[in-house]
């Protein structure tokens, strides 16, 4: 770590400290603390020991106020309305800027390289570099001057000889006399017909009439020396007129002649097609002018899914093969089956309404959706389509929406752009090829261009602007990624070291970065690259404030503060502060005990190996970078899949075997990636994917309502004395509908301001003070606490209240045990963190009864636990395989990897890299496999000796 000189200090000051006294925000106890300035200053602590009160809602939210404060009038109408953080004084603190894992709103137009800048850059370097074709022939088009034409002739080697040519007749059939006659007009003697020099008579040549030629009219023959200029320009100014600004020059080399087609607009000299000028808009998916006309620049369609239209081609139309009317009469249905085109159709192919769709030819399957113009035959998408866009209820517009599937555009295939600006290249690749090409290969590419002589003041100055964002991307762990990389499609740890890079390259000083888990999503082996960008960040002279349970961030700090002890009402204090080493020795703390390897995760006695009663196995997955991969999963068992981040974890568990298990057991969804078959899916009748997606977009939805808990609490309240007799119904302590609900914010606690040089803001509501009902529900109260007061309780205190109701206390136990203690029942959703609104789709689950045969995915759940947390979950996860359910966890934390039955490593690298499995076994067979950087870290933690 880079040795910094210390700072001057000031008492009066505080120019080399950032000062906090008397913060109360939460649950913080009215805190006093020091944070140093440019520093890397890690927060630690149990979840909920008040990490994220301290650093966004105290120094992020008093730096974002003292913004506002600083801008225009306008501005400064709304302060009145943002609340100020709960603090006394808060010194030294400099601009901030908050890198967080929240997704907000997902847009499906944002890219990796929208994101970071890089696609401007690209923009840029296809209009001003990059070399037009035409998309119709692929003939490459290229405007220049007459003067631009004349020079190129004359850098050819003295002696060669050329020929000057007007194109008059380009691939069209005919005898074209017209042509020849207006070649005589002008009073030029030869031609070149079909690439042969023939003499202009009296007598035009003759031409088949049904074949295709090719006519130029032979304006000079020149050989290169001194002195021709002048008549090279008249020349070549008479081809420009006769070819309608296309001339060809023909220059002998060797026995052979070599065309170049020169145009002085943008127009295929071949086919005639214009073209606009290139402009960067022309390359932007975001812009009409630049973006597929089909997909409006998505690179998507929403369509029928004929896997999802006919599950089940066993069946026959009779028995009801089509899913989307199976049990229904619909009009669309009837007429469908009695359209005399569908008729016709089946009665050339010789099958009936009773005959299994398993039994008909491809091509007649084809045309059964897409129907036959021949024919009159609209086809069964069409028909669908169709009753989609007339369906009358929003019910049957939902129900028919579960057989549609993303498909790629078929007209731009997945680049988003318009055919003119696909079909431009630089280096002889189009934006989208680079675009979509591993990071490295990127960079490289960028790295070995060369311009022509005219271009080179433009592109230069690009390339390194491009090399330095590609390698900061790659600097903070994301080199597997490609630049068309979806933003809707990364995790929150990947979004954020996305905005981590893009910061990096901003070159900003003087600034306080609050970073929330950066390494969420990271192996082990990747830590370390992003350290290094986190301390040139330092280096620069920017203060970094980093909440973080990963051990490898904890002990590179430069200072630490660990708060707590406990979460909720139990934290909320300092329990140490200072370098990591000292605290390490002589701290008394959850953390400490950790670091110090004094408590660690147990290892189980026993695997469940021995009674797995079967395995689901995934026969050649070649999704993405799968390459060929072969994977076995035991039943009833809890089941690692770690590597490399990249290496294709997500693609194999979550795109493969998740919707192959989707698609088996009827509930529809996305079409599986690539693969050749999966065995053993007859053993599983339920399955539970839990992601780190948001458990909604507003403050409606809470952990309470996500997980059913609510609707079992306004049943209590409705059984009060008070409300039997003032007549409220369980609905009347519902904050979604009129009636019980504050109409000031309908129910929200929290009104929107929209603010139009900053995003929206959110103000707590003034009529009710942020509990979301009104004055008259809030009356009724349950052991002394009104609905409003429920919502603001903590799970470890709702458990106490709700003790003695049996419908209740499982949904919230359920959350206790998930590791939500800290969190309140009415918590927004919008503030959780993904790893927190996974586990709260797993204490929802918790709460439902389990068959025993059911199938657990889950993509990191122990992202934003810390340490003593994580043995926590990892008890519930237990206990879910001990009922005879499986579970597959994605996973990068070894303490999880080593408690599992069964561990599926792939790797060995990311992107192109991986993509393989390196190793598949016990944690104890994966650790003495020397390829697999999991097991280097396995062997650690299991105690087993250097490999």
């Amino acid at each position: 770590m880079t040795d910094r000189p210390n700072r001057a200090k000031s008492d009066s000051t505080w120019v080399d400290r950032i000062r906090v006294q008397g913060a109360r925000v939460h649950n913080l106890r009215n805190i006093d603390i020091d944070l140093p300035r440019d520093r890397l200053v890690v927060l630690t602590g149990v979840s909920g020991s008040g990490k994220s009160s301290l650093a966004f809602d105290t120094l992020y939210a008093e730096g974002q106020r003292r913004y506002i404060e600083s801008l225009t009038s306008f501005a400064r109408q709304f302060l009145d309305q943002l609340e100020r953080p709960d603090v006394d004084l808060i010194e030294g603190l400099p601009p901030t800027v908050s890198i967080d894992q929240r997704s907000g709103a997902v847009n499906p137009r944002s890219t990796v390289a929208t994101l970071t800048e890089i696609h401007d850059y690209f923009r840029l370097l296809y209009a001003r570099t990059g070399i037009p074709h035409c998309p119709g022939c692929g003939q490459a088009i290229r405007r220049q001057t007459p003067e631009q034409m004349v020079a190129g002739v004359l850098a050819m080697r003295e002696g060669r000889k050329v020929l000057v040519l007007a194109p008059l007749v380009r691939g069209r059939k005919g005898e074209h006399r017209e042509a020849f006659e207006a070649i005589r007009r002008a009073g030029l003697l030869r031609a070149r017909v079909d690439g042969l020099i023939v003499e202009m008579t009296e007598d035009p040549p003759k031409l088949a009439r049904n074949r295709t030629h090719h006519i130029e009219a032979v304006v000079d023959r020149l050989v290169v020396r001194e002195g021709i200029r002048p008549r090279l320009a008249e020349s070549i100014d008479l081809a420009l007129k006769l070819g309608e600004g296309t001339v060809i020059l023909s220059a002998q080399t060797d026995e052979a002649w070599d065309d170049l087609v020169l145009s002085v607009k943008y127009a295929c000299p071949s086919c005639g097609t214009g073209f606009e000028e290139l402009e960067p808009r022309t390359f932007s998916f975001n812009s009409p002018h630049g973006a597929c006309p089909t997909c409006n620049g998505l690179g998507t369609l929403s369509a029928f899914d004929p896997e999802l239209v006919v599950p089940d081609r066993s069946q026959s139309l009779a028995e009801g093969a089509i899913a989307p009317w199976r049990g229904l009469r619909s009009g669309a249905q009837d007429d469908f089956l009695l359209d005399p085109g569908l008729a016709v159709l089946l009665k050339r192919s010789r099958l009936t309404h009773n005959t299994p769709l398993a039994g008909w030819s491809e091509k007649t399957y084809r045309k059964f959706f897409a129907g036959d113009p021949e024919l009159e035959y609209a086809g069964l998408t069409a028909v669908l389509e169709l009753e989609f866009a007339a369906a009358k209820t929003e019910a049957r517009r939902t129900a028919l929406g579960h057989f549609r599937d993303q498909t790629p555009c078929p007209d731009c295939e997945g680049a988003r752009l318009r055919p003119e600006a696909r079909a431009v290249t630089v280096g002889g690749l189009t934006i989208h090829e680079l675009l979509t090409r591993p990071l490295p290969e990127t960079r490289a590419f960028i790295a070995n261009l060369q311009f022509e002589p005219g271009l080179r003041p433009i592109g230069l100055p690009l390339v390194p602007e491009i090399i330095n964002r590609i390698e900061f991307l790659e600097r903070v762990g994301l080199g597997y990624l490609t630049l068309a990389r979806g933003s809707d499609t990364l995790s929150g740890g990947e979004l954020q070291r996305v905005r981590l890079a893009t910061q990096i390259g901003s070159g900003l000083v003087g600034v306080c970065y609050i970073l929330d888990e950066p390494t969420a999503g990271l192996h082990p082996r990747d830590t370390g690259k992003l350290l290094a960008s986190l301390e040139q960040l330092r280096d620069q002279g920017n203060s970094l404030v980093v909440v973080e349970h990963d051990e490898a961030t904890i002990r590179a700090a430069d200072w630490l503060i660990d708060l707590g002890p406990g979460a909720g009402p139990e934290g909320g204090q300092i329990v140490a502060t200072g370098p990591p080493d000292a605290l390490v020795v002589v701290g008394q703390s959850a953390t400490a005990d950790y670091l110090r390897r004094a408590v660690a995760s147990t290892v189980p006695d026993a695997r469940r190996l021995a009674r797995s009663p079967g395995s689901i196995e995934v026969v050649g997955a070649t999704d993405r970078n799968l390459k060929g991969v072969d994977a076995r999963f035991p039943l009833g068992t809890l089941i690692g899949v770690s590597g490399v981040s990249g290496s294709g974890k997500s693609t194999l568990v979550n795109d493969v075997l998740g919707r192959g298990l989707r698609r088996a057991l009827g509930t529809g969804g996305p079409k599986p990636g690539a693969h050749q078959r999966i065995d053993g899916l007859g053993s599983v009748d339920k399955l539970v994917e839990i992601d780190q997606a948001p458990i909604g977009r507003g403050p409606r939805s809470t952990p309470a309502t996500y997980t059913g808990v609510f609707d079992e609490i306004r049943k209590v309240f409705a059984r009060t004395r008070e409300a039997k007799i003032r007549g409220y119904p369980a609905s009347r302590f519902s904050f979604n509908v009129k009636g019980g609900r504050c109409e000031g914010c309908q129910g929200q606690g929290v009104r929107k301001i929209e603010m139009n040089f900053l995003p929206d803001m959110f103000v707590t509501c003034d009529a009710c003070g942020g509990q979301r009902y009104n004055r008259q529900t809030l009356e009724v109260r349950f052991k002394g606490l009104s609905i409003g007061d429920v919502l603001d309780l903590r799970v470890d205190a709702a458990l106490d209240v709700f003790d003695a109701q049996p419908k209740v206390r499982p949904g919230i136990a359920a959350l206790h045990e998930a590791g939500l203690g800290y969190v309140t029942l009415g918590q927004s959703s919008a503030t959780l963190s993904g790893g927190e609104a996974q586990r709260v789709k797993l204490a929802a689950e918790l709460g439902r009864p389990a068959s025993g045969r059911t199938f657990y995915i889950l993509d990191e759940p122990t992202t934003g636990l810390h340490f003593a947390d994580v043995d926590r979950l990892l008890k519930v996860l237990h206990r879910l395989a001990d009922l005879g359910n499986t579970l597959v966890v994605i996973e990068h934390n070894i303490d999880v990897i080593k408690t599992a039955d069964w561990v599926i490593d792939l790797g060995p690298e990311g992107g192109d890299g991986g993509g393989r499995i390196v190793a598949m076994g016990t944690p104890n067979d994966v650790a003495e496999s020397r390829e697999s950087h999991t097991g280097h870290y396995l062997r650690e933690r299991l105690g087993l000796p250097p490999g």
